[in-house]
């Protein structure tokens, strides 16, 4: 019984280095800049699965992101946490963060050249990692949210787009007919850095004959599915943050069925 126990006791200690959340790092270039993000899957399991562009909040690749790619990843699929700024660029507050954005927010054309790099860079994980990389989408926070939603304009075909509170306007609209990935927009309601654009970026989807649905939560600030978010104007809502997410899951779970 002794040994039988032991041995029992030694199985359940070595499990998690057989079956855990891994988080790879994964470098790749875009131009003559390098960015550093991470691959993250649960490798209990060697079959395939969909995999999902994560673009994190304004403060990029951080610890809180990697936790957020892997309480989504699941056992369903493959995560990949893009860098935006380039490597060893890690705003450390709000102030450093800002500055980053506002270098981006202008140049559209550049956000969706770093995109369409991390997607490369992405796809050729395939082989690495258990990813299908013929089903593939993008979901992004604030400002994840827009760099999403320029892929989106960049003509990129994807099996979805979701953006959570992410800013609506660009610089450069999308060209008619040119939106090929269908998009699910999660908005506070009471967002009020948001109210504007809504309008005239449904016309702009509308002209570039994009598939889009635009869903308001009532009394949900900007930031409202971000947990660490507690400032004025940019605060988690529990109970938006909930329905976004699962919200989120059927529309993947939508969207990558047709692919299969």
């Amino acid at each position: 019984m002794r040994r039988f126990l032991l041995a029992l006791g030694l199985l359940f200690a070595a499990a998690p280095a057989f079956a855990a959340m891994q988080a790879k790092p994964v470098e790749w270039t875009q131009g003559n800049d390098r960015f550093s993000g991470y691959v993250v899957y649960d490798d209990a399991s060697h079959a395939l699965r969909p995999g999902l562009l994560m673009v994190p909040d304004w403060y990029g690749v951080t610890p809180a992101a990697l936790d957020k790619a892997k309480q989504q990843a699941g056992s369903d699929y493959v995560v990949f946490v893009v860098d935006m700024y380039g490597k060893g660029v890690r705003p450390a507050d709000d102030k450093q963060a800002l500055a980053q954005v506002q270098t981006l927010y202008p140049k559209p054309e550049l956000m969706r050249a770093r995109m369409l790099a991390a997607l490369e860079a992405f796809k050729a994980q395939a082989g690495k990692v258990p990813l299908d990389s013929t089903r593939i989408g993008a979901f992004g926070f604030c400002f994840g949210g827009s760099s999403v939603l320029e892929l989106a304009r960049s003509g990129a075909q994807l099996a979805g787009i979701v953006t959570f509170h992410g800013g609506l306007k660009t610089a450069s609209p999308a060209a008619p007919g040119s939106v090929k990935t269908p998009l699910l927009v999660l908005n506070g309601a009471a967002d009020e850095s948001q109210k504007a654009a809504i309008v005239p970026f449904e016309e702009e989807m509308d002209r570039a004959g994009a598939d889009w649905q635009f869903v308001n939560f009532s009394g949900a600030v900007h930031c409202f599915a971000l947990e660490t978010a507690d400032k004025p104007g940019c605060k988690y809502d529990p109970r938006a943050a909930r329905r976004a997410y699962a919200m989120m899951h059927a529309f993947f779970a939508g969207r990558f069925a047709l692919r299969e």
